[in-house]
């Protein structure tokens, strides 16, 4: 099978013929149909989770994957309801089955957690061996380069909007803003306006062609932060909503300048969710947060609920897509691309 991968850091991604994976009883195997290209991508190639854990090479990238059942493990029993030709959904996150997150069904922040594009394999080759509890089927009329950034830039954002939700931060009577209208940002918009209770919507960027897909999924308001500081900006979301401060902060950037200005402008017991990392690190002024009783909100990722309700959300066409589609050989040059923040919603490799 064709393959793209790492195999040194900090290097393009080689081009490569490698045997079709094997499977264990357990598993299934689904040949790629299309795999979306993530920032986490970029960061993993120029060796960013070295930090973390050691990810010996060679490394598949590629986790936001769709496609069909190849073949079946002999030990995946006929109530799992797959069969061969299935349009399925890779989720992330396989958990170890033991501890106490996956017993809850949190399995994407197991201890002992897999993810597939960090390892061994992952999307950007033919075919992938998925343990058959992580695979979701889908209708068959989605498209697949549509399918495979809901696996995470469709749903990351999901389950922070979720939580912030749950915890009382979101309501006819509030603003929320979106920082970055990228791969996630996007799709992040269009979650505000489903689960947001009736909250103002107002979208946070730097580019403007991004500001516009913003407009044009649901924001209520659109303000770009180029070459702007806190206050200024707040002056322009009073203009907008009558508030120069946000009730709730979805930050799909993680950028330490974004969110320095994010934290300067979150109200009074206002909730920030984080699930972009551009930067590793931040530094904010503490009394604020304890004074104004505000509320952080790490999320990673989601689990198969939460990926099976966006699943729902896109089966039922509430779902827009900004996506560019590439080939095979295109994998380098689009990582570059993404390096360099210059990709408009998300770009999708197709076989």
């Amino acid at each position: 099978m064709k393959a793209a991968r790492i195999l040194a850091y900090n290097k393009p991604l080689v081009f490569e013929d490698i045997p079709v994976p094997d499977i264990q009883p357990d598993e299934v195997l689904v040949k790629v149909a299309a795999c979306g290209m993530c920032r986490s991508d970029v960061l993993l190639v120029d060796g960013f989770f070295q930090g973390y854990g050691d990810i010996p090479p060679p490394v598949i990238p590629g986790h936001e994957i769709t496609g069909t059942i190849e073949k079946i493990g002999s030990a995946v029993a006929k109530a799992a309801g797959i069969e061969e030709g299935d349009h399925v959904v890779v989720a992330p996150g396989w958990g170890d089955g033991t501890c106490r997150h996956c017993q809850v069904g949190n399995t994407q922040i197991c201890a002992n957690v897999r993810w597939p594009g960090f390892g061994t394999y992952g999307g950007f080759a033919e075919y992938i061996p998925v343990p058959a509890r992580y695979v979701i089927k889908v209708a068959k009329h989605l498209k697949f380069e549509e399918l495979a950034p809901l696996t995470d830039a469709g749903l990351t954002p999901y389950r922070a909007l979720k939580k912030m939700r749950d915890a009382g931060g979101l309501g006819p009577d509030r603003v929320i803003g979106i920082f970055g209208v990228g791969g996630l940002g996007a799709y992040a918009v269009q979650y505000a306006k489903l689960l947001g209770a009736g909250a103002t919507v107002v979208a946070f960027a730097r580019n403007l062609d991004k500001l516009t897909v913003a407009k044009k999924y649901g924001a209520d308001h659109i303000i770009s932060v180029k070459d702007k500081s806190a206050p200024d900006v707040g002056k322009e979301l009073k203009k907008a909503t009558g508030q120069d401060k946000l009730d709730a902060i979805m930050d799909c950037v993680g950028a330490p300048e974004m969110m320095q200005m994010g934290f300067a402008l979150l109200a009074i017991s206002g909730h920030y969710a984080d699930v972009g990392f551009v930067g590793d690190r931040i530094d904010v002024p503490l009394f604020p947060r304890v004074s104004g009783e505000q509320t952080f909100h790490g999320s990673f990722w989601g689990n198969n609920a939460d990926l099976s309700e966006v699943m729902a959300l896109a089966t039922a066409g509430k779902i827009q897509h900004t996506i560019k589609t590439i080939g095979f050989e295109e994998i380098n040059e689009y990582l570059d691309l993404l390096r360099d923040n210059q990709v408009v919603g998300r770009a999708v490799v197709t076989f």
